[in-house]
């Protein structure tokens, strides 16, 4: 195709160089590369700061074992997040120790922070140990940073200490997502009843706000920490035999 292109200005031509098609291509082909490159580095970073533990990298529904129907709720969750976070839809999940809770709410971290949404995963310890060495501005401030993220997905509630400044600390964080009326995702170790039924007035404040905005899934009793255990044992066995 033409690399010049011949036009009439103020009564002259010009013949001013263009691109022909072949190299119109190549630049497209150079911009789309140039986009997804700055795509995937844009998602490392945002991993780098939303995955607080190496661990979580590997939640992701692609190394899903088929050992928890559930998780179909999690895909759910991803496919319809521009509903979900509409509406502060979070979710509860809760079950034994083992069954693959974090899993769960890693999956749904990772296919996020691939679609460039912020996440930030943590748990309850240590934003503890963050919030024991800060002084009340500075917690006030921390604890406001964590609403910077479209999505705050919290592991291991009940598992805190249970001092009245851990209780107290706990209630902020969540006081504070739930004011700011974006989506939260705990993960615990507590039964439904026991999260509905407490007697303690502090968690019954920290609960509530819990239930009204997380819809409760119970993911189901296998052990899959204990069933992963026993396959690394029979594959030790074979190696040894």
């Amino acid at each position: 195709t033409p690399r010049q292109h011949r036009i009439e200005v103020m009564g002259k031509m010009a013949l001013p160089f263009i691109m022909c098609q072949c190299q119109r291509e190549a630049y497209d082909r150079e911009q789309a590369a140039l986009a997804q490159r700055d795509f995937l580095d844009r998602v490392s970073r945002m991993k780098s700061s939303g995955l607080q533990d190496q661990a979580l990298y590997d939640y992701q529904f692609a190394n899903d074992l088929g050992y928890n129907p559930e998780i179909r709720y999690a895909h759910t969750y991803v496919e319809r997040w521009a509903d979900m976070q509409a509406d502060n839809t979070g979710l509860l999940l809760w079950g034994d120790v083992g069954t693959g809770k974090s899993f769960f709410a890693g999956c749904i971290a990772n296919a996020l922070l691939e679609q460039c949404v912020p996440v930030l995963t943590t748990n309850f310890a240590k934003l503890l140990n963050a919030l024991s060495g800060m002084y009340t501005d500075d917690r006030n401030a921390y604890i406001d940073s964590l609403n910077r993220y479209s999505l705050l997905i919290i592991d291991d509630l009940g598992v805190e200490r249970s001092s009245t400044f851990a209780q107290e600390q706990v209630f902020h964080v969540i006081d504070s997502r739930y004011r700011s009326g974006k989506p939260l995702i705990v993960t615990t170790n507590l039964t439904l009843d026991e999260l509905k039924h407490t007697e303690d007035t502090a968690k019954r404040r920290i609960y509530d706000r819990i239930l009204e905005r997380c819809v409760p899934i119970r993911i189901n009793n296998l052990n899959i920490r204990q069933k992963n255990a026993q396959e690394q044992f029979r594959r030790a066995r074979v190696l040894f035999s």
